[in-house]
């Protein structure tokens, strides 16, 4: 009979993840206690975060299926129970350090940050946000999603999410859908998805700020943000608080629409940021007998707006992608799952993918950090 030892059920353990924080539960300080009988029987006992963890089946589970796979193991029960505030304390101190603080600006973080911006409502911009967060997301990158739309926020139901996060001693632990972690106003409000949002500029401002400070986003490869339309106080708020952010515009075909657009991306010369491309929505809608596109809302938005930005900011803003008009888009939305879920070869779901694929081949970098690099002979 192999005798089961505690070196190799804390390895095993090591290899289990919190599902929210994403770090091994032995790094997290979260077992409690290990009890091996000499049958081989064991007691895995785990410190939760909050009473009523909405991941307690999900870590019981992966706790038992990583000790069931010690040799000798016959048995394995799991008994859970609540840190205390000590505890949880000294868990978000772990994560976040002694104070809070805007990860996306300390020195060394590479995380590549995209803001998607429109000039008015209606172009498709979250339901484009949402489905390029999960295609890049499925491509194995670490993504983050902020519903910076505070008054009309409505990622939420376009990803599923129906849990709320659960807060560690303020600390904010954003559930995930389709791979992508998600921070929005709803679930902030007592009231519910009804609720209206009364928020002057500097609500807005702290508001955004919380997102970025508060919530633990662990070690992202890509942080999408969904703007509201328009270049008011949240356009502004995130030009201040991500100043590494680039900038993608959405529009449609439309002429009237394209030319609202390009006011969103000229608010990046007097917040000192860098549009990276245009995606044209909705351009062409295939007939449905013939397969022929049919132009409903017009031709060339999309490449107006990138020739006029390149003019106007003296740099090079090419067009990403053209996305045709498909109702699945809409009804992914409507019923929380993606369109490059639900109909991934779809004319619009490849030509989101075709997206992702331009914004994950551009490199997580240093770009407009400081170096901290001293000339010599100065201190």
């Amino acid at each position: 009979m192999t005798v089961v030892s505690r070196e190799a059920i804390d390895a095993a353990l090591a290899t289990v993840q919190d599902p929210e924080i994403r770090r091994p539960l032995t790094e997290l300080k979260m077992i409690k206690n290990v009890d091996i009988a000499d049958s081989g029987s064991v007691l895995v006992e785990v410190w939760l975060t909050v009473s009523g963890c909405p991941m307690r089946d999900e870590i019981t589970g992966r706790v038992t299926e990583a000790v069931s796979k010690v040799a000798g193991v016959t048995d394995v029960s799991v008994v859970l129970d609540v840190m205390a505030e000590e505890q949880r304390a000294a868990l978000r101190e772990q994560l976040q350090g002694p104070t809070k603080e805007n990860v996306f600006n300390a020195a060394g973080n590479t995380t590549k940050i995209v803001a998607v911006a429109s000039g008015k409502g209606g172009v498709g911009k979250s339901s484009l946000t949402a489905n390029l967060a999960v295609a890049l997301a499925a491509r194995g990158m670490s993504v983050g999603l902020v519903d910076a739309d505070i008054y009309g926020h409505s990622i939420p139901r376009m990803l599923g999410v129906i849990e709320a996060p659960t807060v560690v001693d303020g600390m904010i632990l954003p559930p995930e859908c389709f791979g992508v972690r998600v921070i929005s106003m709803l679930p902030f409000k007592p009231g519910g998805i009804t609720q209206a949002v009364a928020f002057r500029g500097p609500m807005l401002h702290r508001a955004l700020d919380q997102f970025l400070t508060d919530v633990y986003w662990g070690d992202l490869d890509v942080l999408l943000l969904d703007l509201p339309p328009g270049t008011g106080d949240v356009a502004i708020s995130v030009g201040q608080l991500l100043p590494r952010a680039e900038l993608v515009v959405v529009t449609t075909p439309q002429p009237a629409a394209a030319e609202v657009s390009i006011r969103a991306g000229m608010l990046a010369q007097q917040t000192h940021q860098r549009v990276i491309g245009v995606i044209e929505n909705m351009a062409g809608f295939p007939c449905p007998h013939c397969g022929e596109p049919i132009d409903i809302f017009g031709v060339g938005g999309g490449s107006l707006v990138a020739e006029s930005l390149t003019r106007e900011l003296g740099t090079d803003v090419p067009v990403l992608g053209r996305v045709p008009f498909d109702t699945r888009l809409r009804e992914g939305g409507d019923a929380g799952v993606p369109l490059v879920v639900s109909s991934p070869d779809s004319a619009a779901g490849q030509a989101i993918e075709s997206i992702a694929a331009t914004l994950a081949a551009k490199p997580r970098g240093l770009a407009g950090m400081s170096l901290g690099i001293t000339p010599a002979g100065r201190k």
